[in-house]
């Protein structure tokens, strides 16, 4: 087991720290071209030269191309009009189609903003190239500051919420079959007789993954500041400081469920369905502020939204305690609670 516990995670965090992204880059787009003349190139160019869109070259007709995206072979269609160029000069407007697979509606938003985007670069430079004499400058530059992830590279914001996840899942799992194995083997009825105190069989149980897990977070940030190039801006004492408080919370869940099951099947199950939950409300991969007002508030009571957020604070932004010190608060107070309440559960059960 301990092999794989500690070189899953790390094969885990590679993977999907490159595959879990919400970018959308290599956008298949088709073009159907029925002005055929310098400016409509020049527009083809704007798309094709463009590095979220990989140009899979014109269809003769509206039909081709629309078959395109009905086999799932293309993403976009650009439809330039006939007398594209002589319109845009004389009449100063040319009309153009952006038709989108919006089969997955947020995909679709996004692409349609970056066609949208670059249509609004190429106006820009016609209307400087074109009349001179009234555009003679631009009136206002704007320079954009991004902070915290300067290249807005999505592999940055991911790594600190995924490794937050791995350790969750070693933590839950682990904890959540460990007395349920000792039902399943017969063994809990010799513990139980024995004169060992009751916090002492929880610490007994829950410390050797509270280290396994913290080991697998060292191993993570090793990993994502030699592999990944995450330079940590806060403190890594004081990660490693709430990390411990955290995951003594996630081993009393584990602890709970396990005392709840008769098999360790059953406690898989119970596990798995928990931290469905809470990865999808966590702010993993959705914004929590997009999540209507009641998950909002459901979602306060899940830890790892808590430490996500804190994680993200610490690795990226160089927070101190005072920044997040209500969250840590929290944090703790539910730990404390829950490994209470484990423990007398445990008691009643046994």
């Amino acid at each position: 087991m301990l092999p794989i516990i500690i070189l899953i995670p790390i094969l885990q965090l590679l993977i999907l720290s490159y595959t879990a992204t919400f970018e959308i880059k290599n956008i298949r787009l088709v073009v159907v071209d029925h002005d055929h003349s310098p400016e409509s190139r020049n527009l083809i160019n704007k798309f094709s030269g463009s590095k979220f869109y990989k140009y899979l070259g014109q269809k003769d007709t509206y039909k081709e191309a629309e078959n395109s995206i009905a086999k799932g072979t293309a993403d976009q269609v650009l439809v330039i009009e006939p007398d594209f160029e002589k319109n845009l000069l004389t009449e100063r407007k040319g009309n153009v189609q952006i038709v989108t697979d919006a089969i997955n509606g947020s995909a679709a938003s996004l692409m349609a903003v970056y066609a949208m985007s670059i249509i609004n670069d190429f106006n820009g430079n016609i209307l400087v190239k074109k009349l001179p004499l009234k555009f003679k400058g631009i009136p206002v530059k704007t320079d954009s500051s991004f902070w915290y992830n300067p290249d807005l590279n999505y592999i940055t914001y991911m790594v600190p919420g995924i490794l937050v996840l791995l350790i969750t899942i070693i933590a839950l799992f682990l904890s959540s079959m460990n007395i349920v194995k000792e039902k399943e083997l017969g063994t809990i009825e010799q513990l139980n007789v024995t004169p060992i105190t009751r916090f002492e069989f929880i610490a007994g149980k829950l410390i050797p993954f509270w280290i396994i897990a913290l080991v697998d977070l060292f191993i993570g940030l090793l990993i994502a500041r030699y592999w990944f190039g995450i330079i940590m801006a806060g403190s890594p004492l004081l990660l490693v400081f709430v990390a411990a408080v955290y995951l003594i919370l996630v081993l009393s869940i584990g602890l709970f469920v396990s005392s709840l099951t008769e098999t360790m099947q059953q406690a898989m199950f119970i596990s798995w369905f928990v931290l469905v939950v809470f990865i999808l409300m966590s702010g993993l991969f959705t914004p929590v502020e997009s999540m209507p007002l009641w998950a909002q508030k459901l979602n306060l009571i899940n830890p790892l939204a808590y430490f996500i957020k804190i994680n993200r604070m610490i690795m990226l932004k160089g927070s101190t305690f005072s920044d997040f010190h209500n969250d840590f608060y929290i944090l703790a107070g539910y730990a404390a609670a829950m490994l209470t309440f484990s423990a007398i559960k445990h008691r009643k059960t046994s």
